[in-house]
C-alpha cells in the first residue's frame, strides 16, 4: 500500500481520512456526514482500498454533485451494484485492482480525463454502453467474468485491453476508438462482436474460445491469434494483418477496397476471402488451408510460396500478374526466346528477375506444384497456369524434350505456334518445289546444241 490505511483494523486497506484516521466505511454516521459536507464538485475523491456498498457510493456521488474531480479508487471493493448514470468525472479516474462484486454499470457516465481499470475484476456484468471518454481507457489484465458491453462507446484517445479476460459475451458494436484499441494477448471465452467499429484495432496473440466477428474502418490486426470457433472479418478501406492466425472453425474475410496478409495462417475449416472494389491479398505464403476460396481479388502481388494445399485453393474472378512480352537473348539454351503475355504468379516474377529484387522464396519445382495445383475457374487462366507448370518443370529439369515441346507447340497448349511451324514448313516445301520445277522447265526449254565435228 502506498497510503495510510484505516486504523479500525489491520485487515482494512481503506485509506484513512483526516482527522479520524478511519476510512469512509468505518466512520460513524456523524463523522461520515461531516466529511461528506466538506466535499464539493470538482475536488479530489480518494477512496483507495475502501469497501464501498451501494448506499455509501450514492451518498459520496451526491455530496460531490455527481461531478467529482480526480478520482482515486484503486483497489476499492464494491459490494453492491455500481451505477454511474449521470455522473461526470472532471479529472482522471483510477480504478486499478478494483473489485466489483455485483453489477458495474458506467452507462450514462462521462469522463473528461483518462480512465484506468488495470487489473480490475468484474464478478457480474460490466456495461460501458454509450460511455463517452475524452481521454484513454485501460483495462489491461482486467477480468470480466460475465458479459461486457462496450457498444456505442466513444474512446477519445483509444482503448487498451492487453491480456484482459472476457469470460462472457463481449460486444463493441458501433464503438469509436479514437487513437485505436489493442487487445494483445486478450482471451475471449464466449462470442465477441466487434462490428461497425471506427478506428484501428489490434488482436495480436488473442485467443477466441468461441466465435469472433470483427470489423473496423481502420487497420485491423489479428496476427498470431487463435480462434477455436469461426472467425468472421469484414473491413473497408484499410489493411488486415492475419499473419500466423490459427482458426479451427470456418473463416470468412470480406474486403472492400482493402488489403490483407495471410502469411503463415492455419485455416483448418473452410475459408473464404471475398473482395470488392480494389481489394488485394499480399501474401499466402506458408498458408495451411485445405479448403480456401478466393473471389474478386487482385492477386498480382500475392506470394504463394510454401502454400501447403494448392489443390484446395479455388480462384474465381481474380486478377494475376502478367509476364513481359517480347524477344530476349541469353547465354542459356534456348539462346533466343520470345515471351507472349500470360497470367503468372508474383513468385515467378521475383524468381525470374522481372520484379523488384527480393527473396524469391519459391523454387521452380515449388512453382510447378503451385501452378499445377491451383484451380482457377476461367479456362484462360487455367491454360496459362498449365503452361507455366510445364515452364517451371523445364526450368527445374533442363530436359531437351521439354525444350523441344516448348519450341514446337508450347507444351501442346500453344497450338498457334505449331500452326506457325507447319505453315513455315509448307512455305519452305512449296518454295523448294517451285524452285525445282522452274529449274527443270528452264532446262527443258533450252534448244539442243548442234554437234561439232572435227
Amino acid at each position: 500500500m502506498d497510503w495510510v490505511t484505516c486504523a479500525y483494523s489491520a485487515a482494512c486497506t481503506g485509506i484513512a481520512s483526516r482527522p479520524t484516521g478511519f476510512c469512509f466505511a468505518h466512520l460513524t454516521p456523524d463523522q461520515l456526514s461531516e466529511v461528506l459536507d466538506e466535499m464539493v464538485p470538482g475536488r479530489l475523491l480518494d477512496l483507495r482500498g475502501t469497501t464501498v456498498n451501494s448506499e455509501l457510493l450514492s451518498r459520496v456521488l451526491e455530496a460531490a454533485g455527481a461531478r467529482p474531480g480526480r478520482a482515486r479508487l484503486d483497489r476499492v471493493r464494491f459490494t453492491g451494484d455500481v451505477r454511474f448514470a449521470g455522473v461526470t468525472f472532471m479529472g482522471d479516474v483510477s480504478l486499478d485492482g478494483a473489485r466489483f462484486e455485483r453489477l458495474a454499470s458506467f452507462f450514462g457516465a462521462r469522463f473528461e480525463g483518462n480512465v484506468s481499470l488495470a487489473g480490475a475484476r468484474f464478478t457480474r456484468e460490466l456495461s460501458f454502453h454509450g460511455v463517452a471518454v475524452r481521454g484513454h481507457v485501460s483495462l489491461d489484465r482486467a477480468v470480466m467474468s460475465r458479459d461486457a458491453l462496450f457498444s456505442q462507446a466513444v474512446f477519445g484517445h483509444g482503448l487498451s485491453c492487453e491480456r484482459a479476460r472476457f469470460d462472457g459475451y463481449a460486444t463493441f458494436d458501433g464503438a469509436r476508438l479514437g487513437d485505436g484499441a489493442t487487445f494483445r494477448g486478450a482471451r475471449f471465452g464466449r462470442t465477441v462482436s466487434f462490428r461497425k467499429v471506427s478506428g484501428h484495432a489490434g488482436f495480436e496473440g488473442a485467443h477466441f474460445a468461441a466465435d469472433a466477428y470483427l470489423s473496423a474502418t481502420g487497420r485491423l490486426s489479428v496476427a498470431r491469434a487463435r480462434a477455436d470457433g469461426l472467425l468472421d472479418v469484414a473491413v473497408a478501406r484499410c489493411g488486415v494483418d492475419l499473419r500466423g492466425v490459427e482458426v479451427a472453425g470456418s473463416t470468412t474475410l470480406r474486403l472492400t477496397d482493402s488489403q490483407a496478409d495471410l502469411e503463415g495462417a492455419v485455416l483448418r475449416g473452410p475459408a473464404t476471402v471475398t473482395g470488392r472494389g480494389r481489394s488485394m491479398l499480399s501474401s499466402l505464403r506458408l498458408v495451411d488451408a485445405a479448403n480456401l476460396a478466393l473471389f474478386g481479388l487482385d492477386l498480382s502481388a500475392c506470394r504463394f510460396a510454401g502454400l501447403a494445399h494448392p489443390s484446395g485453393v479455388r480462384v474465381k474472378d481474380c486478377t494475376f500478374a502478367l509476364t513481359p512480352r517480347g524477344v530476349r537473348v541469353s547465354l542459356r539454351w534456348p539462346m533466343l526466346r520470345w515471351f507472349s503475355r500470360r497470367r503468372a504468379l508474383a513468385d515467378e516474377h521475383t524468381m525470374r528477375g522481372w520484379a523488384a529484387a527480393g527473396d524469391p522464396g519459391a523454387t521452380p519445382d515449388g512453382l510447378a506444384a503451385l501452378y499445377a495445383g491451383l484451380r482457377p475457374s476461367d479456362s484462360a487462366t487455367s491454360t496459362d497456369f498449365a503452361f507455366a507448370a510445364m515452364e517451371m518443370r523445364r526450368q527445374a529439369d533442363h530436359r531437351w524434350w521439354l525444350s523441344v515441346s516448348w519450341l514446337v507447340c508450347g507444351y501442346g497448349l500453344r497450338m498457334g505456334r505449331a500452326a506457325g511451324w507447319f505453315a513455315m514448313l509448307l512455305t519452305l516445301v512449296a518454295a523448294a518445289v517451285l524452285w525445282t520445277s522452274t529449274s527443270h522447265a528452264e532446262r527443258q526449254a533450252e534448244p539442243p546444241q548442234p554437234a561439232v565435228h572435227p
